[in-house]
């Protein structure tokens, strides 16, 4: 069966690797699964047939036979149960990696999205100067906490894994802030990351949707 995601027409990052499809797209190329790409318009996401396969008008989506997922974390999890490479086969080290997806997206990335919402929607506003150091310092915890976690591991828990997938994806969000220099160690942890070969086969194909050398899979 052959595997669909969608992704952005026109990505508000132009190709920069920040569109969630690109979580979905790495997860593939780790586990060796082949996908194709449905581009989907800023109208058509909101349309009734795009909203039947995602209810929040939102991307990527993912078909694979008779069922559609929506929610990166969802997505990136069911292809870690299916295919092997995402996932250790210890059954506590597994809970630990799922553990790091979950606090990627619920302990993490709130607060980037904070900072990118304060800066980017708010800046304009009255109350934006007193909010925004309030914002960084929130984030700024955050970052100190996971920083001492990893401390000087490659990896959050042994070997690469789906929870790694998720918190570099997030953390990619803050480079244009230059917020993550204050923490090497996590700097580093990108960096290796972005330089895992399906990280980089994900980006160029993301990439080239955006700079007419369109292709998927």
């Amino acid at each position: 069966m052959t595997i669909i995601i969608t992704a952005f027409e026109r990505s508000p990052d132009g190709g920069k690797g920040l569109a969630r499809d690109m979580r979905v797209r790495w997860a593939l190329e780790e586990v060796g699964q082949p996908y194709e790409v449905r581009l989907v318009s800023f109208d058509a996401m909101k349309q009734p047939a795009h909203r039947a396969l995602h209810p929040f008008g939102q991307i990527p989506t993912y078909e694979e036979g008779d069922l559609t997922l929506f929610e990166t974390g969802a997505i990136v999890f069911h292809i870690a149960q299916h295919h092997a490479g995402l996932l250790p086969h210890d059954a506590n080290a597994r809970a630990r990696a799922i553990t790091w997806m979950f606090a990627a997206l619920s302990s993490v990335e709130p607060s980037i999205l904070d900072l990118v919402t304060a800066r980017l929607l708010e800046g304009d506003k009255p109350w934006s100067k007193e909010r925004l150091p309030l914002v960084v310092d929130r984030l700024r915890d955050r970052l100190g906490q996971l920083s001492t976690r990893l401390g000087e591991a490659e990896w959050l828990d042994g070997a690469f894994s789906a929870g790694d997938l998720m918190m570099v994806s997030v953390l990619l969000r803050l480079k244009p802030s230059g917020l993550l220099s204050g923490y090497p160690n996590l700097a580093a942890y990108v960096a290796r990351g972005e330089a895992r070969p399906a990280y980089k086969r994900a980006f160029d194909a993301q990439a080239a949707l955006y700079t007419g050398n369109a292709s998927a899979g």
